[in-house]
């Protein structure tokens, strides 16, 4: 008994303490899901569960568990992954520019850069910090360094040269043939001797390899005479270096011995950003070997200065000189490093000049003026002349724009059918017509003789408009009057000739004798269709045929567009009213369960796609088509589809089996309701109707007596809504919803029927 307390106590701490845990929970998502203030109480917001229930302790497991349903947990933020940033993501503007402004942040590549346009460079020129513009310009000679090599393994393929420096590590091969012959491998040993294999040892560390190679000769010739000899370098050794200063990667570095000072920069990544490309260093021993500058290889192939490194060697970059940028119409836009202030000329003659589209009526420098303010200083290069460009020096933190040629071109532009449509240059007052339209690829075979010419003429009242028609069989011909000379901005519209349409084309299928897509002429109808495609065949169900046109279908999707704005509208305003005039919090939870619901039903009518189906009637022969109100005239892309005779009336809706039956004669509707099993418990008994095969739909009251039914004919049963307040309107809501979706599966059932 006791053993029976305590668990039954021991049960209800550990749900006493479960709820203590999930309360807090509870409110904090409830807080999150948000409300809106309402006289006397609070709405939740649309998509958030219904309160229940008032905050504090609730008193049994019942609130309990209302309030772990209601608590909907709060949205967890995606993890970060280290190295990464989160930021808030940007709303889709209404209307994207023409053109993306630039984003002014890190450097960008030379390829990048190149690829601004006008506007862009514009908006980065006078409208960005001068230092952000500095920052952001590609850097000329980075882009060397951008893929460093892998790996700097010794090149044993390259041919050793005669000044090569023989040092500890490297290995000598030894061919000798005469009066001794062999063939021996021998490494220079740390102390910098070679053990030559019967003939001693001898000091090889610091000689040239041409010297090497004599004093080998030298030491075998005192023990032989008579013999040939040949030596040649092995596996090379490796020296270390080091890269200090504003390098991308600064340390130590493995090479080979054969490596240069451009070797080891490339391993390194060369200069960082605040590195020197024109001051480089090698320090051997505590002096300085040679002073590099990287600009000497990149601009003029000099590698005079590129000397073959030795253990030991220091490479210093040191601090980068003064920065002048040059951005626009220039080969390579960029920022350049100078030694001292150059002339403007030689700046651009180190960006590889302008290019062929370069305006040479001017040219803009931003300048900071005694390290005070900003400045721009324009100038016409024709104008100052060459003189000017060696005189003007720039300096650092100067930026130097060139601008394209503007562009001045006079055209015309002619459309209709001829074979290139388009803008074409013209000489304005010399060029006639005939030359543009034959610049056009002349006239297409339906063309008119008829063209018109849009002509606007500046005037110091306003511009005005002229439209000029001439006879193109004349113009051709060189006719003055009518071949007229051209103006700039003249619009040429070549006219085909009337109600010209090449291919109109319907599709007729189902049971005709031959069925498939037919071309059509003006006037043609649907009886005239139905006789080319050979008439009906035997099984042809004529009650049942489906009839769709694009214009109609795109008008029916016109009206439920419209129809559902008009709801929404309708719903706004309703749910505003009754949120206003909610007198208790019951209230005015009930009415956002209706917005909920009515929201729900828009959601469904809104994803409703029209058919463009036209309820018509055919009579056999088609002959007796003719002349009646369903003989249509047939328009581009018209559909008919002939099914074959249905076997089966429909029954849908609220019975307690909806399904197809097989067509009795002289039977009812309440006949297949009750092979269907009957009424369910819902069903609305008053609003039954039936939807006939050619798509019209009729009130089961309205039928003649007596009320039998045809083949291929839906019986619906539609579902009774029990509404309060204004809810009625989510009643009709799901009427339409229902029929509009029951006509569709009508259309598909005889379409699958007919497969």
């Amino acid at each position: 008994m006791y053993r029976r307390m305590w668990k039954f106590a021991f049960i209800w701490s550990f749900v006493f303490i479960m709820f203590m845990c999930a309360s807090p929970m509870a409110f904090e998502a409830q807080a999150q899901e948000g409300s809106v203030s309402a006289p006397g109480g609070s709405v939740q917001a649309p998509g958030s569960a219904p309160a229940q229930g008032s905050p504090g302790l609730p008193s049994n497991l019942q609130n309990i568990q209302n309030i772990l349903q209601n608590a909907a947990p709060a949205q967890e933020a995606p993890a970060v992954q280290p190295g990464e940033t989160t930021a808030p993501q940007e709303e889709t503007p209404a209307e994207a520019p023409t053109q993306a402004p630039v984003e002014v942040g890190e450097q960008m590549t030379p390829e990048a850069f190149s690829a601004l346009s006008d506007a862009q460079l514009d908006q980065l020129f006078l409208n960005t910090p001068a230092s952000q513009v500095m920052r952001m310009l590609p850097r000329f000679g980075t882009n060397f360094f951008r893929q460093a090599p892998s790996t700097f393994a010794p090149v044993t393929a390259v041919p050793v040269g005669p000044d090569y420096v023989i040092g500890p590590g490297d290995e000598i091969r030894i061919s000798i043939w005469g009066m001794i012959e062999g063939q021996w491998s021998v490494t220079v040993d740390r102390d910098g001797n070679l053990n030559l294999p019967q003939a001693g040892v001898i000091g090889a560390a610091g000689l040239t390899f041409a010297q090497l190679q004599e004093a080998i000769k030298k030491e075998y010739s005192r023990y032989y005479t008579n013999f040939d000899l040949n030596v040649t370098m092995g596996q090379l050794r490796t020296i270390l270096v080091y890269v200090v200063g504003n390098a991308r990667r600064p340390g130590a570095y493995t090479v080979s011995s054969l490596a240069t000072l451009v070797n080891a920069l490339l391993v390194s990544g060369g200069p960082s950003n605040t590195g020197s490309m024109r001051n480089i260093e090698v320090r051997r021993n505590g002096k300085v070997i040679t002073t590099f500058d990287m600009y000497d290889m990149l601009l003029k192939g000099d590698t005079a200065n590129d000397i073959r490194l030795m253990p030991g060697d220091v490479i210093f970059i040191g601090e980068v000189g003064p920065l002048v940028g040059v951005v626009g119409n220039v080969k390579r836009p960029g920022l350049y490093e100078i030694k001292e202030r150059i002339k403007l000329g030689d700046l651009i003659d180190m960006a590889g000049g302008l290019t062929g589209q370069s305006f040479k009526g001017r040219v803009q420098i931003m300048r900071v003026e005694d390290r005070r303010y900003l400045t721009l200083v324009e100038g016409d290069l024709d104008t100052l002349g060459a003189d000017f460009m060696q005189k003007f020096a720039v300096q650092d933190g100067d930026i130097v724009r060139l601008f394209p040629v503007a562009r001045s071109t006079s055209t015309a532009r002619i459309t209709g059918p001829v074979a290139t449509p388009g803008e074409y240059a013209i000489e304005p007052g010399i060029t006639r017509l005939s030359e543009v339209i034959s610049r056009a690829g002349g006239l297409s075979y339906m063309a008119s003789n008829q063209a018109e010419i849009t002509r606007v003429t500046v005037t110091q009242q306003g511009p005005v408009t002229q439209h000029l028609l001439v006879d193109l069989e004349k113009a051709m011909k060189g006719d003055p009057k009518n071949d007229i000379p051209l103006e700039m901005n003249d619009y040429i519209f070549v006219r085909a000739v009337p109600e010209w349409d090449l291919y109109a084309t319907v599709t007729i299928s189902g049971e005709v004798k031959y069925p498939g897509t037919y071309t059509i002429k003006k006037g043609e109808t649907l009886s005239d269709l139905i006789e080319r495609a050979g008439g009906y065949t035997s099984r042809a169900f004529l009650q049942g045929a489906i009839f769709t046109r694009e214009s109609v279908r795109i008008s029916q999707q016109q009206s439920i567009n419209e129809m559902v704005q008009r709801l929404e509208r309708e719903l706004y305003t309703a749910s505003t009213a009754g949120v206003a005039s909610s007198l208790t919090s019951e209230d005015a939870r009930l009415v956002e369960m209706e917005t909920q619901q009515k929201r729900r039903m828009l959601d469904v009518l809104r994803q409703t796609r029209a058919t463009g189906r036209v309820v018509i009637r055919l009579e056999d022969p088609p002959t007796l088509l003719k002349k009646t109100p369903y003989d249509l005239v047939l328009e581009e892309g018209d559909r008919l589809h002939i099914p074959r005779e249905a076997q089966t009336v429909n029954v849908a809706g609220n019975v307690l089996n909806p399904s197809s039956f097989v067509y009795e004669p002289y039977t009812t509707y309440e006949y297949y309701i009750q092979k269907a099993g009957g009424y369910g418990t819902n069903a609305d008994r008053g609003k039954v109707y039936i939807l006939k095969a050619d798509g019209s739909a009729v009130r089961v009251g309205h039928l003649k007596k007596p009320s039998y039914l045809e083949r291929g004919d839906t019986i619906i049963v539609p579902e009774k809504i029990q509404v309060v307040s204004d809810l009625r309107r989510t009643s009709d809501l799901i009427d339409i919803v229902y029929k509009t979706a029951i006509s569709a599966a009508v259309i598909v059932d005889a379409l699958d029927s007919n497969d």
